[in-house]
């Protein structure tokens, strides 16, 4: 039997947590537009099951569960330190200083020294840009098919390069770096470009913003890791690339935890459940 279960109730999806009667990890999601779908799932398990609960929605599916008397609220980022911790051991890790970042509909971003963290930073530019930016340029908004799409485009076509600038010149600083995003259309508005193309951009304009301010704050605090986490990683290699290049490019070691997305349900379970 199930003896607890963590939810984080985000803006987009609904993550879940929780173990298996033989200690497997189990996570699923659910869309966050339908919580009563959240709330008969929860019903469906045993009556006496522990709640952890967090996230933005949180109250809202509270609305539902009025009745459950097992239910803990908890803050949404001390929920998820605590399942990036879980997360970092699980995946084989071993430090105690690290930025997390996490990307979900915006971006916020904190500094982990080995259990306390603080929040630092953050930024709107997040997963809801990239479905914002996506649906108003080329009219695909689901999140599969923008990523589909952007593993086939080209960035070079839209984006502006240091090098780009410089015509062959000796650049200042690494001509591969991105000098302008979507600066080549308005050099070249006579050119079409294709959907593939423009999906690739966002994402590269997304991911630019979010490594480069996780960059500022890891120099600033002398920390060479950057944990990213969050649902608008999951299963999009073109970000993480863009991500995970950008990092290195600026000598941070990037990380991407195995379950990306999550980590707040991960914690919110770990509050409800003795793992030792």
């Amino acid at each position: 039997m199930v003896q607890a279960i963590g939810i984080d109730v985000g803006g987009t999806l609904t993550k879940i947590a929780y173990f298996t009667k033989d200690q497997q990890l189990k996570l699923i999601h659910f869309p966050s537009v339908n919580l009563q779908e959240v709330s008969d799932w929860i019903v469906s398990m045993k009556e006496d099951v522990q709640i952890g609960l967090t996230g933005g929605r949180a109250e809202q599916l509270k609305m539902f569960l009025r009745s459950h008397e097992n239910l803990h609220y908890l803050v949404e980022f001390d929920a998820t330190v605590a399942g990036v911790n879980y997360q970092l051991k699980k995946d084989g890790h071993n430090f105690s200083d690290a930025i997390i970042t996490n990307i979900g509909t915006g971006t916020s971003i904190h500094l982990l020294n080995a259990n306390q963290h603080k929040r630092i930073a953050g930024t709107g530019i997040g997963g809801g840009t990239l479905l914002g930016m996506s649906t108003l340029m080329t009219g695909i908004h689901q999140f599969d098919e923008i990523v589909q799409h952007s593993a086939n485009g080209r960035r070079s076509e839209v984006d502006m390069l240091v090098s780009d600038i410089y015509f062959g010149n000796k650049t200042p600083i690494d001509g591969g770096l991105t000098a302008s995003n979507f600066g080549d259309v308005g050099l070249t508005p006579h050119l079409v470009r294709s959907k593939e193309d423009i999906l690739a951009t966002v994402q590269g304009l997304v991911g630019e913003v979010i490594s480069t301010l996780s960059i500022q704050c890891a120099v600033a605090e002398n920390v060479e890791h950057i944990v990213y986490i969050g649902s608008t990683l999951s299963g999009n290699e073109p970000l993480q690339n863009v991500i995970g290049n950008y990092t290195s490019r600026k000598s941070r070691t990037p990380i991407f935890l195995s379950d990306n997305g999550y980590s707040g349900a991960i914690g919110a379970l770990l509050s409800k459940y003795d793992v030792n």
